[in-house]
């Protein structure tokens, strides 16, 4: 069930709604370290008056801290049809901006359908452009009403089934219909994404995830193949099938294609994502200690077949071909062993040092047959490395690129999707620690730069098509709830790449 969304211009005194959510901020200046005990001066990101008297006393109460995420719940409050009124602190008014409001939305969801709440009206902060307050709002009401608890036999039936938000009157009405649209559909296309992330590796095989890719290109009108292991060795694709033959799961090779009517030959984005439903390590195997979350491995493939479910659904004119290369890792008398040398589609040779360093295998051979589709530019993305977790942590995802101009493209959907990502040096240096001594490179280049190692090896495979690649392997798990967001899967990067794509034909 989908979440409904409405726009509203009444003013908010006039509005029934089961609750009225208004964002507070603080608009003390901070901008002196030495004025850190200034009293935070609250006051509601909106100038209607009705508001500001409801939420005066206890505003003015020297009881709230004005703390992001501070929450206050008002019964009947005094001049407002609403039913309740939720005060929503997101700190500082100077530095508050769409990023922070999308997550506001998200608490506002998280805090009201805990509650029993099914509906609610958010007031769009007066201090952000109505269109970008709009998209904020949605999407992150979105990610707020998504929950993992699917196969608890106690789970309660929590959703936020319709929002309203109220827009100042002097904007222009389709506009922001237009908005809220597109909003929804890159919203739903990220819980899309999630949704495969969170299912177990025994109900999303790689048969079951190319099933799912090909049900939804049917819905949203994308050509979709989706090829087995005979297609695979045909292609001479050794880098992939290295790793899928330790695994009794049949592999899976998802192709997704986007070729709207007047888009021209040139460019063609390739996305091309890391599919593996569930890694063990193979024979270089993980410890068992936390092994269970080897299920959202598949969280780059799977980002990969939501951006081109939003692709389809937005329409630019442009064309995009999603690759996904999905397959388990798995040990087992067929597996490949360390020391093994594989021969990966474009004809490098390959020492296998770690069968854990797998998703760069599965990647090279993607990374080579987009090209061979026409791609002309490549992104990939991947839950890659622990080591880019162990440089960034769990808030910013790991970015790549050979080319200048295209990680400013990335930049730009970045901050425009408000997602957090840090980009990683690629020098020649680096190439040294991924010489082999018998082959063409080696898939492990050891502890040291981990993440950026591999990056430097799939950088072979896109040699000099301009290409950027996303490690999110400490941000496509949440590793704990949030106000804003539910524990697992994030869906992260779906909104970026969108962006990006979207930044590409205009």
């Amino acid at each position: 069930m989908t979440m409904k969304t409405a726009i509203s211009f009444s003013t908010p005194a006039e509005l029934d709604t089961e609750c009225l959510v208004a964002v507070v901020l603080d608009q003390a200046e901070k901008a002196d370290p030495a004025t850190k005990d200034t009293k935070p001066q609250l006051k509601p990101a909106t100038s209607d008056a009705a508001v500001n008297s409801a939420a005066a006393d206890l505003l003015a109460s020297g009881e709230l801290t004005g703390k992001p995420f501070e929450t206050n719940l008002l019964h009947k409050p005094a001049g407002l049809k609403a039913k309740r009124l939720l005060l929503l602190s997101g700190g500082g008014a100077k530095k508050f901006s769409s990023y922070e409001l999308r997550r506001l939305a998200g608490a506002a969801v998280r805090t009201l359908k805990s509650r029993g709440i099914r509906s609610f009206a958010f007031i769009a902060p007066a201090s952000i452009p109505a269109d970008e307050a709009v998209r904020a709002i949605v999407e992150g009401s979105l990610v707020g009403n998504f929950d993992s608890d699917y196969y608890r036999s106690d789970r309660k039936d929590q959703k936020i089934e319709a929002l309203t938000m109220l827009a100042s009157g002097n904007t222009d009405h389709a506009a922001l219909e237009k908005s809220a649209h597109e909003a929804q559909i890159v919203g739903e296309s990220q819980n899309f994404t999630r949704d495969l992330v969170n299912e177990p590796s025994n109900r999303m095989t790689p048969t079951i995830l190319g099933e799912r890719a090909k049900k939804m290109s049917q819905e949203v009108g994308l050509k979709c193949e989706v090829y087995g292991a005979d297609k695979i060795k045909e292609l001479k694709m050794g880098a992939f099938w290295s790793v899928a033959q330790g695994s009794d799961e049949p592999p899976a090779l998802i192709i997704m294609k986007y070729e709207p009517a007047g888009a021209p030959e040139k460019p063609v984005l390739g996305l091309v994502g890391k599919g593996i439903t569930f890694d063990t390590g193979g024979i270089s195997i993980k410890p068992a200690d936390g092994m269970e979350k080897m299920k959202y491995d598949m969280a780059g493939g799977a980002t990969m077949i939501g951006a081109m479910r939003a692709i389809a659904l937005l329409k630019p004119r442009i064309k995009v071909i999603g690759i996904v290369c999905a397959t388990e890792n798995m040990p087992s008398g067929k597996a490949q062993k360390p020391g093994d040398v594989q021969i990966a589609m474009s004809g490098k040779s390959i020492e296998i040092i770690n069968t854990d360093a797998e998703g760069r295998l599965v990647l090279a051979d993607g990374l080579h047959y987009a090209k061979q589709l026409g791609c002309t530019h490549l992104v990939d993305a991947a839950t890659l490395t622990g080591a880019v977790v162990v440089a960034l942590g769990y808030t910013n995802a790991g970015a790549f690129a050979n080319d200048d101009n295209m990680y400013e493209r990335l930049h730009k959907a970045n901050e425009k999707a408000g997602e957090k990502m840090w980009r990683l040096p690629l020098d020649d240096e680096y190439k040294e620690n991924i010489k082999s001594g018998i082959a063409d490179i080696v898939n492990s280049g050891g502890r040291w730069g981990g993440a950026i190692n591999a990056a430097m090896f799939l950088k072979e495979f896109a040699e000099d098509t301009p290409w950027i690649h996303l490690d999110i392997a400490g941000t496509a798990w949440m590793e704990d709830q949030k106000p804003w967001i539910a524990k697992g899967p994030s869906g992260i990067a779906l909104r970026s790449l969108v962006e990006f794509v979207k930044g590409f034909a205009s």
